[in-house]
């Protein structure tokens, strides 16, 4: 596998606090990367010296392949979370600015600025200053100042920030189309909905450190109880006794179509084969899957079992003390 980040012990402390504690972390070519975590965690702290805004004090950085420099900068597009617009500037002007910067001749810059605002049918925003937009419409011209320059790597934090769901939909589709075009995608937000939507690939930091890491499917996979959905026709009272050895009934409810729907749990070391086993002479199956549970409820159970962890790690040394 071809990797668009390669990051190895980074370690970045403020006042004598770590923020960063010997990250390690590859990011695949081409996908969309979810980098999560609560506030603190040192999400921030790791994109910026990514961007290299701030330079870690240990530990090396690839940006694909080559060693993270002042030259491989200029091939990321970095949206902040702190959003920052010049309010005294026309839209077109910051926009051309933006893409000079970044290395864009004056003919591509210009061309790509009204490109992109006629991409997003606010051509007609051209001559108008930043604080004359409204904060959506800022945040588009904030996200167009992010993808101007057609960088390799995307870091987007927050980038739904802002968005009414409409807008937040179009950010969504062009950044799968920039995905589709080749683009690499680091995704940083709190919102679990568009990770699942979006990421492939996921780390989850907390205090500095990376707890979780990997694929999606095999995240929730791993972390999915042996909690079972199956619709049937037939006898309740007849399932019931099919299950009363190694299962229990959590939920039941009756379909419109005279079906039931009936959730359960393993009660010992049963799996699916041993349910359908159970089930199957007692009523006739319609389907039988297994529940996983989404990444909002992976990311409050892990986080939660970390901090428990070192709670008592901390009581065990206050009663040695």
């Amino acid at each position: 596998m071809e990797y668009i980040i390669e990051a190895f012990q980074i370690e970045k402390s403020f006042s004598g606090q770590k923020a960063l504690n010997g990250i390690s972390l590859k990011v695949p070519k081409g996908e969309i990367f979810g980098l999560l975590g609560p506030n603190g965690a040192g999400k921030t702290t790791f994109i910026r010296c990514l961007n290299r805004i701030l330079l870690p004090e240990s530990g090396q950085i690839k940006i694909d392949n080559s060693e993270a420099s002042d030259e491989t900068r200029l091939s990321i597009g970095y949206l902040p979370e702190e959003r920052g617009l010049y309010k005294k500037m026309k839209v077109g002007d910051h926009l051309i600015y933006l893409a000079r910067l970044k290395g864009l001749p004056k003919i591509e810059a210009e061309n790509q600025t009204s490109y992109w605002l006629n991409k997003f049918d606010i051509g007609k925003w051209q001559n108008k200053t930043i604080e004359e937009l409204s904060k959506g419409m800022a945040q588009k011209i904030q996200f167009i100042a992010t993808v101007i320059h057609k960088p390799d790597l995307l870091i987007l934090d927050e980038p739904f920030s802002g968005f009414d769901p409409v807008n937040a939909e179009l950010i969504k589709q062009e950044i799968l189309e920039q995905q589709k075009n080749g683009v690499s995608i680091i995704l940083s937000t709190h919102n679990m909905s568009s990770v699942e939507e979006l990421c492939t690939h996921i780390a989850l930091l907390n205090k500095g450190e990376i707890v979780l890491e990997g694929e999606i499917n095999d995240i929730k996979t791993q972390y999915a109880k042996k909690e079972f959905e199956i619709i049937f026709e037939g006898n309740m009272i007849s399932l019931t006794g099919a299950l009363w050895t190694g299962f229990e009934i959590v939920t039941h409810e009756k379909l419109k179509n005279g079906r039931l729907k009936v959730s359960v749990r393993a009660t010992g070391q049963n799996d699916l084969n041993d349910l359908i086993k159970a089930i199957l002479p007692s009523c006739k199956i319609w389907s039988v899957t297994q529940k996983t549970p989404s990444m909002h409820q992976i990311f409050i159970d892990h986080v939660k079992d970390v901090e428990e962890e070192e709670n008592d790690v901390e009581n065990k040394n206050d009663i040695n003390e």
